[in-house]
């Protein structure tokens, strides 16, 4: 018995590591963005024209190295960025390709500027402007800096 416990553990961690798809930023820059008016906002909106590579992950579970940032204090929502926060998407350097929204189970213990390996579902968002286009779900996240 206990040594099918312990070869179910070994090919349940085995398999979910092959299921994991690595990404990068440049696999995500993979996006047109065109504006498109919303009228709850009364405003146009960069709206996403995703790829097919990138439509093809979004479910599934990916990992992506970035910058962490803690930018809504209180929030259990976070973002991972391509750049540095002083460079980052909402500075102005960059397009909005290069963030993804991190939500995680439990408040990770990370600092902003923090560099990271995060895994999670990943998810495409075209349509809520109160969300980035990119979504990472039930994350989980490691310091590699």
């Amino acid at each position: 018995m206990k040594n099918n416990l312990i070869l179910f553990t070994f090919m349940f961690v085995a398999i979910s590591a092959f299921a994991q798809k690595k990404v990068t930023w440049e696999n995500l820059s993979k996006v047109k963005f065109e504006e498109k008016y919303f009228p709850a906002y009364d405003e146009y909106f960069l709206y996403p024209k995703f790829d097919k590579s990138i439509q093809d992950i979004n479910g599934k579970t990916i990992t992506i190295e970035g910058y962490f940032l803690d930018v809504a204090s209180g929030s259990n929502t976070f973002i991972l960025s391509l750049n540095p926060m002083a460079s980052c998407f909402f500075c102005g350097a960059v397009g909005p390709e290069t963030a993804m929204e991190l939500h995680f189970k439990d408040k990770p213990k990370l600092r902003t500027d923090d560099y990271v390996r995060v895994t999670g579902i990943f998810k495409l968002n075209a349509d809520d402007v109160d969300h980035l286009n990119y979504i990472l779900e039930n994350c989980i996240a490691e310091k590699i800096n």
